[in-house]
């Protein structure tokens, strides 16, 4: 006979409703599973390791006496109207975690290396001037506007802001999925980024699963957050006005970095019709032209009727567009993890200094030969 692993029934309801699974679901999967939700059944050990892991669960959390109290890492600035959000899908919690496990690892090498704090680390506040803090923003980054105009696409300009904001000492990882697991994707219409502030290990995450344009304001809008040192997962949207008035500070900031108003109004033509002129100042600026949009209205260009209009119009279009992701592994595993962090955690590792299994762990590869491509793809050497 079987041993039977007693499991109180509103565990099981807690991991299917955490992970997001419908019953039927895991129905298919787990023939008994009803019985074990209503208490008629009980599940073996095997077949309890297999739902914690096709729920993303601890295995651990099912023998508690009640569900695992989880509370969100960092603050959820995210609204829907004047109300918060306050859902949080089990892959961006994985998310988040995984990436406050690679911060404190960065942490403590930062330390050891002998670095200094980050003197723009909270820096501003909420009452500083938007102008004037985008201006120092762009200069500590080295953010100008007329290179980014010469470049040919979004993902070139993407690019070269991510190597700009990680020379300066912010940890920039992109990923459309958690960790490696491509087939866990992250939903940009859930999160697009987050900031984890820290004097010696700022971090952005940025949703790789949206447009790469939308990617160019999600950095912008984390940088702020960064500059007032405050972690938070970001209600990014170029044209709302958040209910938090941190997140409205960092979408006028993202905004004024992105298209600083003396450059709109100068490439600005009054005559010019607005399908053209969104098209021609996106490409300029190399943002959304949802962006453009926000800008023509600030410097009174579009009022707030025409801007509404002309928003539901772009949206609708956007929608219709997806995301492109592939390639090979070395440079898509670059940017999931950072050229900084992930060219520190490589040098550590093959230098004797961290272990191969924390490596692997914080990087998601499981072998030595890929951890040593992955050094060499980044040029890092003993």
């Amino acid at each position: 006979m079987m041993l039977r692993v007693d499991v109180k029934p509103e565990l099981f309801r807690w991991a299917r409703e955490r992970a997001a699974i419908p019953v039927d679901a895991l129905v298919k999967r787990f023939p008994r599973y009803l019985e074990w939700e209503s208490g008629e059944k009980q599940p073996t050990l095997k077949q309890l390791e297999k739902l914690a892991r096709a729920t993303y669960a601890p295995i651990g959390s099912f023998f508690l006496s009640e569900p695992l109290d989880e509370p969100f890492p960092i603050p959820d600035m995210r609204t829907i109207g004047d109300v918060p959000v306050g859902r949080h899908s089990v892959e961006l919690r994985d998310t988040v975690y995984l990436c406050l496990q690679r911060q404190d690892w960065y942490r403590d090498y930062a330390r050891t290396e002998g670095e200094d704090p980050l003197r723009f680390v909270g820096s501003a506040t909420i009452r500083s001037d938007v102008e004037t803090t985008a201006k120092k923003i762009r200069a500590e980054l080295g953010f100008d506007v007329e290179e980014r105009r010469s470049m040919r696409t979004w993902t070139e300009a993407l690019r070269r802001f991510i190597e700009q904001a990680d020379a300066l000492g912010i940890l920039v990882m992109t990923s459309g999925f958690v960790g490696n697991h491509t087939h866990r994707r992250l939903d940009p219409e859930e999160f697009r980024g987050f900031a984890l502030s820290d004097g010696f290990a700022p971090l952005v995450f940025i949703n790789g699963s949206d447009a790469k344009a939308a990617q160019m304001f999600t950095l912008a809008h984390e940088l702020g957050h960064i500059w007032l040192g405050e972690s938070a997962l970001s209600d990014v949207d170029p044209v709302s006005a958040p209910a938090h008035e941190v997140e409205g500070w960092c979408n006028r900031v993202s905004a004024e970095i992105l298209v600083p108003r003396a450059s709109l109004i100068q490439r600005y033509r009054e005559n010019e019709d607005l399908p053209n002129l969104l098209i021609r100042l996106a490409h300029d600026f190399k943002v959304s032209t949802l962006v453009v949009l926000r800008r023509l209205h600030d410097v009174g260009a579009l009022n707030r009727e025409e801007l509404g209009l002309a928003y539901g119009r772009e949206l609708d279009r956007i929608k219709t567009i997806e995301p492109k992701s592939g390639g090979s592994f070395h440079p898509t595993l670059k940017p999931r993890v950072g050229r900084r962090f992930g060219g520190a955690i490589a040098a550590s590792t093959l230098g004797g200094r961290t272990s191969f299994s924390e490596s692997f762990r914080l990087l998601g590869i499981k072998k030595t030969s890929t951890l040593r491509a992955f050094a060499a793809s980044l040029e890092v050497g003993l």
